[in-house]
């Protein structure tokens, strides 16, 4: 997807924000899965609005170089810029760093939206360092039944379909460029405090699959998820279940 050619860049802050606690639940699955003694260096790839880069740099002390194809997006990212983030435009498939110039590499929620895939698993490879870990934070083909907007949105799901890998798949790309896989979970992420919170969020149209529906198919979902978010019990917190990957250098 071109965000450049959307509205997205705008409201996806407001549409995909996090709760202090679930970036700190982020953070420690990070600090699970490192090897090296120090992360100097990240690259925050497909950073989108950075709404993880400060975070990866206040955490780890390190520098994050963020890399994004859309000027749209970087430029609300540049609005969170701090003095060790550098915001960068350019692709998965052809990073803009030297071999060996970074200790991690973070993914969040876009492996699906890359061109080729296995060129990215590989560039991942070129500016790792020897100790270095890859973090991939994304979706599945496996988890799109238990996604909390399915079910409101129908035609969402045909299209997940078509673009989400299989677990083996993604790893299996990784491979391909002479990364294992030393770790992979299911964390359930809480992405709203309640259905009427989620469901505000959700009226943003913020979420990638939700702008190729039809004006129409979204208006439909949106009154439904609506109508449901008012006799939802009040505490109840909308989970999203988010598969979480560590590659490391074989």
């Amino acid at each position: 997807m071109d965000y450049d050619q959307t509205g997205i860049p705008s409201v996806y802050d407001a549409g995909r924000s996090y709760a202090p606690a679930v970036l700190e639940l982020w953070l420690g699955k990070l600090d699970s899965v490192i090897r090296t003694k120090r992360i100097d260096n990240i690259l925050d790839l497909g950073c989108g609005t950075g709404r993880y880069s400060v975070t990866l740099s206040n955490h780890f002390c390190a520098d994050v170089v963020a890399v994004d194809p859309s000027q749209k997006m970087l430029s609300e990212a540049r609005r969170k810029q701090s003095a060790r983030v550098r915001f960068l435009r350019g692709s998965g498939e052809a990073v803009p760093l030297g071999d060996h110039t970074v200790d991690m590499v973070f993914i969040s929620m876009v492996f699906h939206h890359f061109d080729d895939p296995a060129r990215v698993a590989q560039e991942c490879r070129r500016v790792l360092r020897e100790d270095g870990v890859v973090c991939l934070r994304g979706g599945s083909a496996e988890q799109i039944d238990a996604y909390p907007y399915v079910a409101f949105f129908p035609r969402a799901r045909s299209l997940m379909t078509r673009d989400l890998g299989s677990v083996a798949a993604i790893e299996a790309t990784f491979a391909g460029a002479g990364l294992k896989r030393t770790h992979h979970e299911i964390v359930p992420s809480e992405v709203a405090g309640n259905w009427i919170a989620y469901a505000a969020k959700i009226a943003h149209r913020a979420e990638s699959f939700l702008v190729k529906l039809t004006d129409a198919e979204f208006a439909e979902g949106l009154a439904a998820l609506q109508e449901h978010a008012l006799t939802a019990p009040s505490n109840e917190p909308v989970i999203e279940p988010v598969d979480f990957f560590a590659f490391h250098l074989r």
